[in-house]
């Protein structure tokens, strides 16, 4: 899960069009809703019998860095179904926010088939490389931060002067105003210093937001190149606003 040390929106740009991002909002939140998780399903149950159905339904669909490199064709899907899982409603609502707020102004500028298989490459790379990197652990992992990771390294690459409002607890929660070149790698930077102290197992994963960010900026930087950033964003404002990464 994209860590709650921040709350950013970009300020002074128009949200456009994205049937993408929408879409995969929407899917994300209905399978939440309908899963273990939410708590509302009433055909999991309640209690201990809750906390079992949700402990079976994310090693069924999350990655289990243990078996995935053993396993068949289905533990190879599961870096994918992974993206789709989350673990709490917090946990869903951080990341859709951040998906919500970056996701719709990478979507415009990539394109719609582009941006669908640039989401879902990055995340499951983002996932693939962590569980790499913890490959004896038997924990399982779900969310969609990795690919979400990717976006906001994407954002900086394509929007470095867009400007982000960020609420940061250090200052007592005040909005603060940055262009996004400080804001991304300023979150970045917190995910790599968090990944260096994550020393007791899995936990939050902080190396699949790393290495989604890196490479959704690469990408972003490659494909794209320095001739095509936005400078400046004219027309109208947004709307402000487990194992899991």
């Amino acid at each position: 899960m994209i860590r709650k040390w921040s709350s950013t929106v970009v300020r002074g740009m128009r949200m456009p069009s994205a049937p993408v991002t929408f879409a995969l909002i929407g899917l994300c939140s209905l399978i939440f809703l309908i899963g273990p998780a939410s708590g509302l399903n009433p055909a999991y149950g309640t209690g201990d019998e809750l906390v079992a159905a949700q402990r079976a339904y994310f090693r069924r669909w999350g990655v289990i860095p243990a078996e995935l490199f053993e396993g068949g064709a289905r533990a190879a899907l599961t870096p994918a179904t992974a993206l789709f899982v989350h673990g709490s409603w917090v946990h869903l609502l951080g990341n859709m926010l951040f998906l919500y707020v970056f996701g719709a102004l990478t979507e415009e500028r990539m394109g719609r088939v582009q941006f669908t298989l640039f989401y879902l490459g990055c995340g499951y790379l983002a996932l693939l490389g962590y569980a790499a990197a913890n490959a004896d652990s038997g924990q399982s992992l779900v969310g969609a931060s990795g690919a979400i990771s990717a976006v906001l390294g994407a954002c900086l690459a394509l929007f470095p002067r867009a400007r982000v409002t960020s609420l940061l607890p250090f200052l007592f929660f005040l909005p603060v105003r940055f262009p996004a070149w400080v804001v991304l790698p300023f979150w970045a930077t917190l995910q790599w210093l968090a990944a260096g102290r994550a020393t007791s197992g899995p936990g939050v994963a902080y190396l699949a937001h790393l290495v989604g960010f890196g490479l959704g900026c690469s990408y972003a930087w490659v494909r794209f190149g320095r001739t095509t950033r936005v400078k400046a964003a004219p027309a109208m404002p947004a709307p402000e606003g487990d194992n899991q990464p």
